[in-house]
Protein backbone atom coordinates (compact mmCIF):
# COMPACT_ATOMS: atom_id res chain seq x y z
CA UNK A 1 0.00 0.00 0.00
CA UNK A 2 1.33 3.13 -1.01
CA UNK A 3 0.45 6.66 0.81
CA UNK A 4 -2.20 8.82 -0.44
CA UNK A 5 -0.27 12.24 -1.50
CA UNK A 6 -2.50 14.77 -0.99
CA UNK A 7 -0.09 17.44 -3.00
CA UNK A 8 -0.63 14.77 -6.11
CA UNK A 9 -4.64 14.30 -5.61
CA UNK A 10 -4.81 18.49 -5.07
CA UNK A 11 -3.17 18.71 -8.00
CA UNK A 12 -5.35 16.29 -9.99
CA UNK A 13 -8.16 18.44 -8.19
CA UNK A 14 -6.92 21.48 -9.81
CA UNK A 15 -7.06 20.34 -13.39
CA UNK A 16 -10.48 19.62 -12.73
CA UNK A 17 -11.59 22.65 -11.12
CA UNK A 18 -10.61 24.43 -14.06
CA UNK A 19 -11.80 21.91 -16.85
CA UNK A 20 -15.02 22.75 -14.99
CA UNK A 21 -14.59 26.55 -14.78
CA UNK A 22 -13.97 26.09 -18.33
CA UNK A 23 -16.55 23.77 -19.46
CA UNK A 24 -19.27 26.42 -17.91
CA UNK A 25 -18.51 29.05 -20.72
CA UNK A 26 -19.14 26.21 -23.24
CA UNK A 27 -22.06 25.42 -21.53
CA UNK A 28 -24.29 28.32 -22.62
CA UNK A 29 -23.32 28.93 -25.93
CA UNK A 30 -26.42 26.56 -26.86
CA UNK A 31 -25.79 22.90 -29.38
CA UNK A 32 -26.53 24.79 -32.36
CA UNK A 33 -23.73 27.39 -32.11
CA UNK A 34 -22.04 24.53 -30.40
CA UNK A 35 -22.25 22.61 -33.89
CA UNK A 36 -21.08 25.65 -35.95
CA UNK A 37 -17.79 26.37 -33.67
CA UNK A 38 -14.89 23.21 -34.64
CA UNK A 39 -12.71 25.50 -31.86
CA UNK A 40 -15.20 25.62 -29.46
CA UNK A 41 -15.97 21.62 -30.21
CA UNK A 42 -12.41 20.91 -30.25
CA UNK A 43 -11.87 22.82 -27.22
CA UNK A 44 -14.63 20.62 -25.15
CA UNK A 45 -13.80 17.07 -26.13
CA UNK A 46 -10.05 17.99 -24.72
CA UNK A 47 -11.18 19.58 -21.69
CA UNK A 48 -14.01 16.67 -20.90
CA UNK A 49 -10.84 14.29 -21.57
CA UNK A 50 -8.55 16.21 -19.28
CA UNK A 51 -10.70 16.66 -16.56
CA UNK A 52 -12.10 13.11 -16.42
CA UNK A 53 -8.62 11.72 -16.81
CA UNK A 54 -7.78 13.91 -13.16
CA UNK A 55 -10.77 11.89 -11.53
CA UNK A 56 -9.33 8.85 -13.14
CA UNK A 57 -6.14 9.66 -11.91
CA UNK A 58 -7.61 10.85 -8.49
CA UNK A 59 -9.59 7.46 -8.45
CA UNK A 60 -6.52 5.40 -8.89
CA UNK A 61 -4.16 7.42 -6.13
CA UNK A 62 -6.91 7.07 -3.90
CA UNK A 63 -7.62 3.35 -4.10
CA UNK A 64 -3.78 2.38 -3.94
CA UNK A 65 -3.85 4.51 -1.09
CA UNK A 66 -6.27 2.96 0.81
CA UNK A 67 -5.13 -0.69 -0.18
CA UNK A 68 -7.90 -1.31 -2.36
CA UNK A 69 -5.80 -2.20 -5.48
CA UNK A 70 -5.96 -1.11 -9.11
CA UNK A 71 -9.47 -1.69 -10.15
CA UNK A 72 -10.28 -3.38 -13.31
CA UNK A 73 -10.90 -0.75 -15.47
CA UNK A 74 -11.83 3.13 -15.94
CA UNK A 75 -15.55 2.75 -15.28
CA UNK A 76 -14.65 0.28 -12.05
CA UNK A 77 -12.56 2.85 -10.74
CA UNK A 78 -15.59 5.25 -9.78
CA UNK A 79 -17.26 1.96 -8.67
CA UNK A 80 -14.54 0.93 -6.57
CA UNK A 81 -14.71 4.87 -4.85
CA UNK A 82 -18.30 4.18 -4.34
CA UNK A 83 -17.43 0.87 -2.76
CA UNK A 84 -15.01 1.92 -0.34
CA UNK A 85 -16.24 4.97 1.30
CA UNK A 86 -14.89 7.43 -0.80
CA UNK A 87 -17.39 8.63 -2.75
CA UNK A 88 -21.06 7.58 -1.65
CA UNK A 89 -22.33 4.91 -3.89
CA UNK A 90 -24.84 6.78 -5.81
CA UNK A 91 -22.63 9.71 -7.00
CA UNK A 92 -19.95 6.56 -8.26
CA UNK A 93 -22.45 5.24 -10.01
CA UNK A 94 -23.34 8.96 -12.24
CA UNK A 95 -19.60 9.23 -12.33
CA UNK A 96 -18.76 6.04 -13.72
CA UNK A 97 -20.05 6.63 -17.54
CA UNK A 98 -17.48 9.26 -17.61
CA UNK A 99 -15.45 6.45 -18.56
CA UNK A 100 -16.68 5.64 -21.50
CA UNK A 101 -17.24 8.99 -22.41
CA UNK A 102 -13.10 9.28 -21.73
CA UNK A 103 -12.92 6.26 -24.25
CA UNK A 104 -14.71 7.82 -26.75
CA UNK A 105 -12.98 10.51 -27.02
CA UNK A 106 -9.98 9.01 -26.84
CA UNK A 107 -10.72 6.50 -29.56
CA UNK A 108 -13.44 7.98 -31.44
CA UNK A 109 -12.65 11.34 -32.44
CA UNK A 110 -13.46 10.94 -36.07
CA UNK A 111 -16.82 9.57 -35.27
CA UNK A 112 -18.29 11.74 -32.09
CA UNK A 113 -21.65 12.61 -31.87
CA UNK A 114 -21.83 16.65 -30.91
CA UNK A 115 -24.96 16.52 -29.24
CA UNK A 116 -23.94 13.74 -27.39
CA UNK A 117 -20.43 15.90 -26.37
CA UNK A 118 -22.12 18.57 -25.47
CA UNK A 119 -25.02 17.23 -23.35
CA UNK A 120 -21.45 15.79 -21.30
CA UNK A 121 -21.29 19.33 -20.54
CA UNK A 122 -24.08 19.60 -18.47
CA UNK A 123 -23.82 16.43 -16.81
CA UNK A 124 -19.88 17.14 -15.50
CA UNK A 125 -20.85 20.45 -14.19
CA UNK A 126 -23.69 18.70 -12.37
CA UNK A 127 -22.08 15.68 -11.29
CA UNK A 128 -18.27 16.56 -10.69
CA UNK A 129 -18.49 19.09 -8.59
CA UNK A 130 -19.96 16.21 -6.66
CA UNK A 131 -17.33 14.59 -6.72
CA UNK A 132 -14.24 17.31 -6.15
CA UNK A 133 -16.50 18.06 -2.31
CA UNK A 134 -16.14 14.14 -1.60
CA UNK A 135 -12.57 13.69 -2.59
CA UNK A 136 -11.38 16.63 -0.61
CA UNK A 137 -13.77 15.53 2.34
CA UNK A 138 -12.24 12.37 1.92
CA UNK A 139 -8.94 13.82 2.41
CA UNK A 140 -9.53 16.30 5.55
CA UNK A 141 -10.78 13.50 6.87
CA UNK A 142 -7.94 11.01 6.27
CA UNK A 143 -4.59 13.14 5.84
Amino acid sequence: MTPIERDIVMRKLKVLREGLATLEQLACIGLDAYRRDIVKRKAAERILQQTIEAALDINAHVLAGIGAGPPDDYYASFIRMGENQVLEPELANELAPAAGLRNRLVHQYDDLDDALVFRAIDKMLRVFPRYLKAVVGFLDARI
